[in-house]
This record gives structure tokens, sequence and C-alpha cells, in this order.
């Protein structure tokens, strides 16, 4: 694996962690911040797919254009609406006037836990 796939990858770790921490909290749980991070957990591991594909890639958080750009996956592409709802989270929930539940968090979260899945297989890592 390529030193800037590792980087991509370890920080989409970090995002991951992160956002089942804000969603898991006992006392004040943060569901917008786990939003937040699992959509750039998201990013990050799709990111890593195209850099070690040696794909091309602006700076997004569009989760569907970045689908776009990576090689065919029927697992991710059944992802695609899901994905579109979880963009969202990269801007809605950072800012006043909406505010993210647990069920979000937790749908946001799913998404996330799916693309990481698959995208891990597709880098060839253990799926922890």
């Amino acid at each position: 694996m390529r030193a800037l796939t590792r980087e991509w990858v370890e920080k989409a770790e970090g995002d991951f962690v992160t956002a089942l921490r804000e969603y898991r909290a006992r006392k004040m749980p943060n569901y917008n911040a786990a939003c937040f991070h699992a959509q750039q957990c998201a990013e990050k591991y799709m990111k890593a797919c195209l850099q070690e594909h040696d794909a091309g890639f602006e700076k997004t958080h569009d989760l569907v254009r970045l689908l776009s750009l990576l090689p065919e996956n029927a697992a991710l592409q059944a992802l695609k609406s899901d994905l579109s709802v979880l963009s969202a989270a990269a801007v809605e929930f950072r800012y006043p006037g909406e505010q993210a539940t647990k069920e979000l968090a937790k749908e946001a979260i799913d998404t996330c836990g799916a693309v990481r899945t698959e995208t891990r297989s597709l880098l060839r890592l253990p799926a922890e």
C-alpha cells in the first residue's frame, strides 16, 4: 500500500472512532459530530481507494461524485442514495439551524460502516 493511501486510511479510522464515540456517549452525546465524522470517514476511505488506484480526484465532500470516480463496485453502488444523504452531513449539521438526531446519527454511522467495510476489502485490509 502506498504511503499516502495509508495516511488516508489512518485519518479515516480516526474519524470512525470519533463518530462512534460521539454517538455512544452517555453524557452529552454529540449527534452532529457523529454525523460529520461518519461522512468524513466515508470520504477519506473513498479517497484512499482512489489514491491507491492512481485515480485523480478534486477536493470535494460529495460522496456520490467520489463514487463515480471509483472502479465499478456493486456493493458501493448500492449505497448511492445513502451516500447522497451522508454527503449533506459534511456541512448541514456544522452550522446553526439544523440538528442531527440519534436516528440520523445511527443511519450515518451505518452507511459509513458499509463504506468502510467495502473499501477496506478493496484495499486488502482486514475487516476489523
